[in-house]
Parts: structure tokens; C-alpha cells; sequence
């Protein structure tokens, strides 16, 4: 990460993430798809669940993010005692996280969905499905932080095997256990969660394999799982704001679900389609930040300054040059994406000029997103929690109540583009802010030395 050319070690990154994301949204994807042929309350069901499934993520994408710069910053520095004890306490905090939603998943499934719909239909797929994705989230705690330590290392391309495994066991399983295919029973909704956690736990199974196998970088061992009150710190110093980010997101889908229902719940049920749609255009970009962290968090520890520059700039224009092929998809072809998940004439009529709207706002979007995981990899976690309760508190739901009293449910969508607009000016100030401060400073220092 230190000495190969950034165009080629961007790609060599993140080409891999990028493809096992990409399969991974194609996945949600064809869950909800399958789920759509049971009923529209089953896919609205889904849809209000997700932003439960969204903090799940956060918690266990946003710990990896702060593994992910600390470990590559440790070894850049050559510390690898510090890598060794940063893999630990990252295994610990999977387990703590695990225990805890399984508890919640326990006691408040049913009053997750009891708030925020009467529908006693809905209230009971929804808990059929929450309650198992909750349940044994080891899956999905374990997939993730496995395949993060992978990634600290440069090594992507058993990242990928993990997540593409996974992703393909889950498309074989939903109509299974959905359906009661090739005799077994039908399960409905719960199918669908059941498919998802064998899945993630098969991905859990080969991430431990890989780590211990391929990864000599990090040793496994038990003194290191021990919980460091100042190696935890250190994590979250920059994984925090991640899992804020990400939370925020899931409070922005929360109280959208409660302005939409009043329309309707086909209302909610469209913004939820929306959301995975939206996931499978982001996740290149999110994939791609993924192997970009670790690179600027490695020359940041190296002191390499003009190689941080330059895999910045390259990101952001691979991001803005994915979302413009998403932008056209989703302009171009409103009915057939909304089709996938056999949509009917009323969510047509919503959805048509909802999925136009809100995919404006791609554009700037894809470069906020890299702007957010640049100040996360320098260590300055703060700027993107900024942006990001900004974007979505501060911004998009006041915009979408306020718009909402038109009466006129096709205003609400527009709350999207302009937060997204003003969101994206933020980031440039911080991302010049951080220029200035951290990396041009560096430049001097080096220089003085």
C-alpha cells in the first residue's frame, strides 16, 4: 500500500469489494423480490424493518471502519503488537454487539412494528422476520468484522469469496424457505430471515478460515481478546461517528415510514423498494471506500502525503462517474425497476415520479460518501457524523414534514435532492478544511524535517 501506483492498488482494493457488494445488494434485492410475491403487506412488513436491520450494519460496519484505520495505520507504522490487540478487542466488540441485539430481539420485535403501524398483518410478518435476523446476529456481526480484518491487510480477494458466498447461498435459499420448495415447509417471511442468517453464518465459517490461514499479518490469540479501555477509545474514536452515520440513517428512514403511512402504507412501501435500490447503487461506492480507507490510513501512517492526495481524487471521480450511469438507470427506467418487485398500479403511479426524484440527488451523493470516509481514515470521524445529522436530521426530515403539509405526496420526495445539494457543499468545505489541516501541514512538516 506504500509503493504500488494509486490508480492500479485504488482498483486492486476495492475492484473486489466493489464486485462482492454489488452481489451483496443483489441479494437484498432478490430477498425482497421473493417477498413481494407473498404480498404487498409482506413487503411493506420487510420494509419497516429495515432500519433495525440498518443499525445492525451500523454497529458492525462502523466498529470495522475504526478496526479497519487503526489496524492499517498500525502496520503502516510497522507496530504490530498494536495490530495484534486491535484484531482482539475487534472480535470482543462483535460478541458484545451480538448479545445485545439478541436480547432486543428477544423483548421489543413486536413493539418495534406496534409504533409504527395497526395493520395487525403487518405487525405479525414483520415481527416473523425481525425476530430471527435479531436473534442470531452472530452471522452478521462475524461476516462483517472478518472480512474488515481481511481488508486491513490488503487481503480483498478473500473479502470478496466471504461476501460472495454468502450472497449466493442466500439467492438459493429464499425461495426455499420461503416457499416450502424441494419439501420443506413454507415459512413465509421468516423464510426469508432464516435464509439470510444461515447465510451470514456460512460467511462467519469462512472468515475465521481465511484469517487463520491466509492472514499471517494478525496473529489470533487469547491474550489478545482481552477488552484495552484505551484500544476500545482508539476504535471507536473513528469507528463512532460511522455507527452515528448509519444510525442517523436508520432514525431518517424511521420517521419517513411515519410521514408516509399517513399518505399510505403502498406510500412506505415504495420508499422502502427505494432504499434497496438505492443500497445496490451506492454499494460500489461504498465498497470502493472501503478499500480507499485503508490506503490513505496507511500512507497517513507512512507520512506520504502526495499518495493520500492523489487515491482522494481518484475516488471521487470514480464515484461521481458510477453515480452517473445510476442516475441515467433509474431516469430511464422508473416501471421496470419497480417491477422487479411486482409492483401494482398504485405503487406505479407513486413510485414512477418518486424513483425520478430522489435519484437527482446520486450525483452529489457519491462524492459526499467518499468525502465521509476520507475524514474517517485521517481520523477525523466528527466531520462526517456532521454531514451526515445534518443531511438527514437537520435537512431531510424537517423538509419532507414541511413539504408533506402541501398535501401532495410527490413534494416529499423533493426533500432528497435539495439536502443532499447543501450536504454536499459541507463536505467540500470539510474536505478542504482537512486538506489544509492535516495533510498540506504534513507536507510542511516533512519538509521543515
Amino acid at each position: 500500500m506504500g509503493i504500488m501506483p494509486i490508480p492500479r492498488l485504488l482498483i486492486t482494493m476495492s475492484g473486489p469489494m466493489m464486485l462482492s457488494m454489488l452481489i451483496q445488494a443483489l441479494y437484498n434485492v432478490v430477498d425482497s423480490m421473493f417477498v413481494s410475491f407473498i404480498s404487498e403487506s409482506a413487503l411493506t412488513a420487510v420494509s419497516l424493518a429495515y432500519p433495525v436491520q440498518n443499525l445492525m450494519i451500523a454497529v458492525a460496519t462502523g466498529t470495522g471502519v475504526g478496526v479497519n484505520a487503526l489496524l492499517s495505520r498500525s502496520l503502516g507504522e510497522k507496530n504490530f503488537e498494536a495490530a495484534n490487540r486491535t484484531a482482539g478487542n475487534a472480535l470482543f466488540l462483535s460478541g458484545v454487539s451480538c448479545v445485545v441485539f439478541a436480547i432486543l430481539g428477544l423483548t421489543c420485535s413486536r413493539f418495534f412494528f406496534a409504533c409504527q403501524v395497526t395493520d395487525p398483518e403487518i405487525i405479525a410478518l414483520g415481527h416473523d422476520y425481525l425476530f430471527y435476523i435479531m436473534i442470531f446476529s452472530v452471522g452478521c456481526f462475524g461476516q462483517v468484522m472478518f472480512s474488515r480484518l481481511l481488508q486491513s491487510t490488503g487481503k480483498t480477494f478473500y473479502s470478496m469469496i466471504i461476501q460472495v458466498a454468502g450472497a449466493g447461498l442466500n439467492i438459493v435459499l429464499d425461495p426455499i424457505m420461503i416457499f416450502g420448495w424441494g419439501g420443506f415447509p413454507a415459512l413465509g417471511v421468516a423464510g426469508a430471515a432464516i435464509a439470510t442468517v444461515i447465510s451470514q453464518l456460512v460467511g462467519t465459517a469462512l472468515g475465521i478460515y481465511y484469517n487463520l490461514k491466509k492472514n499471517p499479518e494478525i496473529t489470533f490469540h487469547k491474550d489478545y481478546l482481552r477488552p484495552s479501555g484505551p484500544m476500545i477509545l482508539r476504535i471507536y474514536s473513528v469507528g463512532l461517528p460511522s455507527i452515528l452515520l448509519q444510525t442517523v440513517a436508520s432514525l431518517l428512514i424511521f420517521g419517513l415510514n411515519q410521514i408516509l403511512v399517513v399518505f399510505s402504507d403502498t406510500a412506505a412501501a415504495v420508499y422502502g423498494v427505494f432504499f434497496k435500490l438505492q443500497g445496490f447503487a451506492f454499494l460500489p461506492i461504498i465498497g470502493m471506500n472501503n478499500g480507499m480507507v485503508p490506503i490513505v490510513a496507511y500512507n497517513y501512517g507512512a507520512r506520504m502525503p502526495e499518495r493520500i492526495v492523489e487515491t482522494i481524487r481518484l475516488a471521487i471521480l470514480y464515484a461521481v462517474a458510477i453515480m452517473a450511469v445510476a442516475v441515467v438507470v433509474f431516469q430511464l427506467f422508473p416501471e421496470q425497476l419497480l417491477g422487479i418487485f411486482r409492483a401494482s398500479e398504485a405503487m406505479l403511479e407513486i413510485g414512477v415520479p418518486a424513483l425520478k426524484t430522489l435519484s437527482l440527488c446520486f450525483l452529489v451523493g457519491g462524492f459526499t460518501i467518499v468525502a465521509s470516509s476520507v475524514f474517517q481514515a485521517l481520523g477525523k470521524g466528527l466531520l462526517s457524523m456532521t454531514i451526515s445529522v445534518v443531511r438527514q436530521l437537520l435537512l431531510v426530515l424537517p423538509l419532507a414534514y414541511l413539504l408533506s403539509l402541501t398535501g401532495r405526496l410527490e413534494m416529499v420526495w423533493w426533500a432528497f435532492p435539495i439536502a443532499e445539494v447543501l450536504a454536499g457543499l459541507l463536505a467540500a468545505v470539510f474536505l478542504r478544511r482537512a486538506y489544509l489541516r492535516v495533510i498540506k501541514s504534513m507536507r510542511a512538516q516533512d519538509y521543515q524535517f
